[in-house]
């Protein structure tokens, strides 16, 4: 950024507030549009957030590949009875207080479930590459929307630098009037004109403030910085911007963003997704087969005991009552509301919605290259008309003002020139960085790295 000073002596208060100024942009981190770029995906709580699905993803494709293996699970239930109740050795029905514990251990596995767990283990894996690829969209997402903040800080960067030329200049003109009315040259007419001016370009130059301000915030924000982190962002290096070509193949940008744009790899395995969950569904309509394994037992204790024989210990009660099974579940839907059927037709139709959901995808991806190449094109002969308008007005008022100096042209001629060499800057500044992010978004298509 450049900085205009007129040829006079700056006084000592001034000296210091610009070594102040001097001090406080040296003290805030500069960020180039590749630090921005790589804060963001770092810090952004949003891409967080979808990695966090995409570990739940992963998770549940874990767990599925668990439920192949048999269970083991074990059970103890002690009872405590008072009153009448069965005497565990005569047999006999007494007045008594017992504890009776039974034991359990068993495991069961599935043989056979119409595939709906291989099936399931399937989709699993095509839903944690959903998750990961969605992941990598909200990055491509974020670095378009932090290449559009950067620039626009560049942009309201030189706007507000010409805004404040243009009140630099108004200023100026208002004191020479000032003082060409002292000496009788000017009217209060001409004074009013030059003091209208400043009034505009401080109005201008206000806005133009609030608008980098704001233009910083929302990049801070993409970058997940606070409010009180200050920087300052690192303008190209380049004077010219026409860097990138205007002749690129839109029908070819597409081709090439089918095979790598996140958008569509997202889609497309979402849809997969959706078919795999179809096999799921009809896992229901089949018979299921288990095998199955159990041991059991238990052990008995009568407080108040009164009969013929002596109650065996808890190892001997433990090893007499032990028993085995083993046994096979075979399972045959035969109706059940037509829930299986129903669930079959549910997982087609959201199959179908997924293919069409797919298919916008790229519609909207050809649409939007398509109108970028044009948009492209469209910047780069904005940018040539606005530059030559420019250059133009920038002479025009140069003689307007030479005119001016020596009393041949009167304020409010001489304020017009002004406003419109000004409008033709801004104009110029606006079609500068149209062009230079309409460049940048044919680098995103292309999966190119978005530098300057």
């Amino acid at each position: 950024m450049k900085m205009f000073t007129n040829k006079k002596l700056i006084t000592g208060s001034a000296l210091v507030l610009l070594l102040n100024f001097a001090v406080d942009v040296n003290a805030q981190q500069v960020i180039t549009i590749q630090q921005a770029v790589e804060n963001t995906l770092n810090n952004n709580l949003t891409i967080k957030q979808a990695q966090f699905s995409a570990a739940l993803a992963n998770e549940d494709l874990t767990q599925s590949k668990y439920a192949l293996y048999p269970n083991l699970n074990a059970s103890v239930g002690p009872t405590l009875t008072f009153g009448r109740g069965l005497d565990q050795t005569t047999f006999q029905v007494t007045n008594q207080t017992s504890l009776f514990t039974s034991a359990n251990l068993g495991t069961n596995v599935d043989v056979f479930r119409g595939f709906a767990k291989v099936n399931q283990i399937r989709q699993n894996k095509t839903l944690f590459e959903v998750g990961k690829s969605n992941v990598e969209k909200i990055k491509n997402d974020l670095v378009l929307n932090v290449v559009t903040a950067y620039l626009q800080v560049l942009y309201n960067t030189d706007l507000e630098r010409a805004s404040r030329e243009q009140l630099d200049i108004a200023n100026k003109t208002l004191a020479r009037e000032n003082a060409l009315l002292d000496a009788g040259n000017k009217t209060l007419a001409d004074v009013s004109q030059a003091k209208s001016q400043v009034a505009t370009a401080e109005l201008n130059l206000t806005n133009a403030q609030n608008a980098l301000s704001i233009s910083y915030l929302t990049l801070g924000q993409l970058m997940e910085m606070q409010p009180n982190q200050k920087f300052v962002v690192q303008a190209p290096l380049i004077d010219n911007v026409k860097t990138a070509p205007t002749n690129q193949n839109a029908e070819e940008i597409y081709n090439n963003a089918l095979n790598i744009f996140p958008d569509i790899k997202l889609a497309s395995l979402r849809s997969l997704a959706a078919k795999q969950a179809i096999a799921v569904a009809k896992g229901s309509y089949y018979p299921s087969l288990s095998l199955g394994a159990g041991l059991n037992t238990s052990y008995s204790y009568q407080f108040n005991y009164s009969g013929q024989f002596p109650q065996s210990s808890f190892a001997d009660q433990i090893n007499q009552r032990l028993g085995q099974s083993i046994g096979m579940t075979l399972q045959i839907p035969i109706f059940n509301g037509f829930t299986a059927r129903s669930n079959v037709r549910r997982a087609k139709i959201n199959y179908h919605n997924v293919l069409t959901q797919e298919q916008l995808a790229k519609n909207n991806l050809n649409k939007v290259i398509f109108q970028a190449t044009t948009d492209l094109r469209a910047a780069e002969s904005r940018y040539s008309s606005t530059q030559n308008a420019f250059n133009a007005q920038k002479d025009a008022f140069y003689v307007v003002e030479q005119r001016y100096n020596v009393g041949l042209v009167n304020s409010l001629d001489y304020s017009t020139a002004q406003t419109n060499r000004n409008k033709a800057e801004i104009d110029f500044i606006q079609a500068k960085y149209d062009l230079l992010f309409r460049a940048k978004v044919i680098d995103y298509y292309l999966g190119k790295q978005i530098v300057f």
